[in-house]
């Protein structure tokens, strides 16, 4: 069956999948959110407290906090939303905003900040879980390994609305009513980090920070008026090789989309907008061509998202906030300046190639590559594999059993032995015949003997 007749199937099939999008509409107005990122580092609100309305302790200035490791000083192209104010912010990428605070007798000088609309849409809030009964009625599980994402995809696939996490490591699934008889708590309430991922947050003791499970899910059937479709995986990064699709279909005749997050690793991850009718290509953005900053809007009633990541797709991926037109003659059809803007053409990814088009200019190639060059050339590629991979995987080194440190065994007859499996890796001193290192690697893939060189060396260098 050919590509063509796949996505005409797709259509088809796609207006019978139940209607998740449409509890999460009702659950939370994007509108009333002013941060799409899980830990709020895309912030730029006002609160100048650490409370919300005032309350709390007042913040500092920015660009009176340079002898603290982050000032205006240390922004000065704004990236992080730093200047001459003292709103909060996180730009070192914390679990939540924070600011500077005068130093208390106890040595405190910060404080996280309790905003109210920075919370991602998707995110209900904090709530007491008293345990009897609990908050969330379904079934529930404990990791010591718990993300928000890790529990998002036990619920979901559970058939539950909700999920909900808490103390770090435990995933409880609910649904509508568990939420309307639950007593909500302040957000800092929920400050404890996630047992899985130092940058979120998973609740607090005795206290459950609940999601929609739509939030980082690979298709739906979204209805409601407005909403925010993310990425798969969301907040963690999207994986390679997915292949995602959602059918928005709000009432009104035409649709309003805004990019509030935009990140694909390269060209060849890519995301496409087109008619649910006719299958017709409206729109399509990839890593090298990102879409317009203001509001996009389409004469359609019904659109067709799809995402497709390559074998090495890495990257924090999208939220995509829209809302149904009544009105088509509020439609801008024509794309505006400056916006990535693709005709509609046919797509078959099965048949698509890296060769270039008939007529296109041919790089230049040199008739004759030396041997050197080659050697060079493998070598670089072999650097460059070794230092993505160490970017993309933690490496935790133990040797023996006294405590954790970092580098090479110096006793007689041990070894490192380097395995990983994603997102984490452990070294481990493997002498011949230690039982130790046989537990932990059960479930690891040693490194090729090149890296465990290069490794090695790099280590020894320590």
């Amino acid at each position: 069956m050919g590509a063509r007749a796949l996505r005409g199937l797709l259509l088809l099939l796609l207006p019978l999948l139940p209607p998740r999008g449409a509890s999460a509409g009702r659950l939370h107005s994007p509108g009333l959110s002013e941060c799409f990122q899980v830990n709020g580092a895309d912030y730029r609100g006002h609160q100048n407290h650490t409370g919300p309305r005032g309350a709390g302790r007042p913040c500092l200035f920015w660009d009176q906090t340079q002898q603290h490791s982050y000032s205006s000083a240390s922004d000065p192209q704004g990236r992080w939303g730093l200047g001459a104010h003292n709103f909060c912010r996180n730009p070192d990428g914390d679990v939540q905003p924070w600011c500077y605070v005068a130093e208390t007798e106890e040595g405190i000088y910060w404080r996280y900040c309790d905003i109210p609309t920075c919370h991602m849409p998707g995110y209900l809030g904090c709530f007491v879980d008293s345990g009897a009964p609990p908050a969330l009625s379904g079934p529930s599980g404990t990791s010591t390994k718990l993300t928000v994402p890790v529990c998002l995809r036990f619920c979901r696939m559970k058939g539950y609305q909700l999920a909900g996490v808490e103390a770090g490591y435990a995933c409880f699934c609910g649904s509508e009513g568990d939420l309307a008889r639950g007593r909500p708590a302040p957000a800092t309430d929920c400050d404890q980090i996630c047992f899985g991922h130092p940058g979120q947050l998973c609740g607090g003791d005795g206290r459950l920070g609940i999601y929609e499970v739509s939030v980082g899910s690979c298709q739906g059937n979204w209805t409601a008026p407005q909403g925010v479709v993310y990425s798969p995986d969301f907040p963690d990064e999207y994986g390679p090789d997915r292949n995602c699709s959602w059918l928005l279909r709000p009432a009104g005749a035409a649709l309003e989309l805004t990019f509030r997050l935009f990140e694909l690793a390269d060209p060849r991850d890519r995301l496409e907008l087109r008619d649910a009718g006719s299958g017709s290509l409206l729109r399509a953005f990839d890593g090298a061509r990102p879409p317009p900053a203001g509001p996009l809007r389409l004469r359609t009633a019904a659109l067709l998202l799809s995402f497709r990541s390559d074998a090495r797709g890495h990257a924090q991926g999208f939220a995509l906030a829209y809302r149904g037109l009544q009105d088509a003659s509020e439609d801008d059809a024509a794309a505006p300046e400056g916006s990535a803007h693709t005709p509609a053409e046919p797509l078959d990814g099965a048949n698509a190639s890296c060769s270039p088009r008939p007529g296109a200019p041919q790089p230049a190639v040199g008739a004759r590559v030396s041997s050197t060059v080659m050697a060079i050339s493998v070598l670089l590629l072999l650097l460059l594999s070794l230092l993505r991979l160490l970017r993309r995987r933690s490496c935790l080194l133990a040797p023996g059993k006294g405590p954790l440190a970092l580098g090479p065994s110096r006793g007689p007859g041990r070894s490192w032995a380097v395995w990983y499996r994603r997102p984490r890796g452990v070294a481990l001193p493997c002498p011949p015949g230690d039982p130790q290192a046989e537990g932990p690697a059960a479930g690891y893939r040693p490194l090729s003997a090149s890296s465990q060189s290069s490794l090695r060396s790099l280590i020894s260098a320590l």
